[in-house]
């Protein structure tokens, strides 16, 4: 006769400390399973083979491995299809529970509905808990239920919310002795995912108290290591949301706010899923890009002529990794200066960022691009020597990632900043002017 038992499956939340879908698989199993499944939805898709995400992940994976197999306990890893896992679950066990996080992009939707249903049809229970964020879905909406478009009220109200519910973590960590008792399953390694060792590495995991002081004053200086550098661990949970706003109230309300901006990208994706496609700000759509390729192919190498676009992209290439004003600068360059579409820009970043999350991808392009729900004006274009003169005045980070810079191998301007800026202005006010 199979064993009763639990599963609980990680997802954006590989972390055994504070991880609130754990914690309540432990404390209402006695004999919990945790689980990961290597998703051949995801990884197919993904042409990069020495993708840093995935060495990230099976790190973690192998961090969790070594401290629950020490406790008598295992993790086990499937690369498949996730219905495909839960199968081979129901075969091997009698599985009671399924727990799990919440996961709010659209195929995580998808995704965790196919199973709930298999699970229904199995008669077993799925349950799944708030984790990623401190509040979701319609938890901060305006009086009348509807969801915020611009983020400074919605920010205010997030944060009179927390005086009322103040995050406390899940003591996940003290429950792990109601792991299921279990000889150690082997985690596949990184080449038979199909995929290779990475050259690059993520930033630790470590909470910087010294930068997050200073946040507010050192954030828009790429040369100095004026950020958190924690975007990866939040987006695959290896930290937890909940001692990070701990930290942020103490220490610094601007890193506060970055945090909010994040979770109010999270719920307009939920609320208005056709931005995955389509622009928040329908009219947008009209916009007639030139989108040229070669201008597109100079930019994704860092060959536009200028320098502060040319040294963020290089660096996003190299290390997976883009400074966040640096970000802004680049992407209004694209949709403004080379009036290409913010669809090709935001997939670039997708397949580069080790921190990239779906919301607060799409929000910062539709942002730059002046479509989105709290958008930069369209009129607003960054003049990229301004911005180099403002925050790299000494060429600092510049020279960094773009050593030809000041010599003759650096190339001349691919477009005339000038002619850039009445361009986009005539043809974004001939969209907009069509729908008025």
């Amino acid at each position: 006769m199979k064993a009763k038992i639990s599963i609980f499956w990680f997802r954006r939340d590989l972390r055994l400390i504070d991880n609130h879908g754990l914690f309540q698989a432990l404390i209402q199993s006695a004999s919990v399973l945790p689980i990961f499944i290597f998703d051949k939805h995801i990884l197919d898709k993904l042409d990069n083979k020495e993708d840093a995400r995935i060495n990230f992940i099976h790190k973690a994976l192998t961090d969790i491995q070594d401290q629950i197999t020490a406790l008598g306990s295992t993790l086990r890893v499937f690369h498949s299809t996730p219905l495909e896992a839960f199968k081979q679950l129901k075969e091997d066990l009698e599985i009671e529970t399924v727990f799990a996080n919440h996961d709010y992009e659209p195929y995580a939707q998808n995704r965790d509905l196919e199973i709930e249903q298999y699970c229904q049809q199995q008669g077993i229970a799925f349950k799944t808990y708030k984790d990623q964020v401190v509040f979701e879905r319609d938890q901060i909406v305006k009086d009348d239920g509807t969801p915020y478009s611009i983020f400074t009220p919605y920010s205010r109200k997030w944060k009179a919310a927390l005086t009322i519910s103040p995050v406390t973590p899940y003591k996940s960590e003290d429950l792990l002795s109601n792991l299921a008792e279990m000889a150690p399953f082997k985690i596949p390694s990184i080449e038979s995912l199909g995929f290779n060792e990475s050259l690059i590495s993520a930033p630790k995991r470590t909470i910087p108290l010294e930068i997050i002081n200073t946040y507010n004053v050192t954030r828009d200086f790429p040369a100095i290591k004026g950020t958190s550098r924690l975007g990866i661990h939040l987006r695959f949970g290896t930290l937890s949301i909940r001692k990070l706003v701990q930290v942020a109230l103490k220490k610094n309300e601007t890193f506060l706010n970055e945090l909010i901006w994040r979770e109010f990208y999270m719920m307009i994706l939920w609320h208005h899923p056709r931005i995955v496609d389509d622009a928040f700000k329908p009219a947008y759509d009209l916009i007639r890009w030139e989108n040229d390729e070669a201008q597109f192919t100079a930019w994704c190498e860092g060959k536009t002529g200028y320098p502060l676009v040319d040294a963020g992209m290089r660096e996003l290439n190299e290390t997976g990794y883009m400074h966040n004003r640096v970000r802004m600068v680049v992407a209004s360059f694209l949709t403004k200066h080379l009036l290409i579409d913010w669809r090709w820009g935001e997939a670039y970043f997708a397949e580069k960022l080790l921190d990239f999350e779906l919301a607060s991808n799409n929000g910062g392009w539709q942002w730059a691009a002046g479509s989105g729900c709290d958008a930069a004006p369209y009129f607003r274009v960054f003049n990229p020597e301004a911005q180099l003169k403002k925050f790299d005045n000494q060429n600092v980070y510049v020279k960094k990632w773009v050593p030809e810079f000041g010599t003759d191998q650096y190339p001349e301007p691919i477009i005339d900043h000038k002619f850039a800026r009445e361009r986009v202005l005539h043809r974004y006010k001939e969209a907009l002017t069509v729908t008025q």
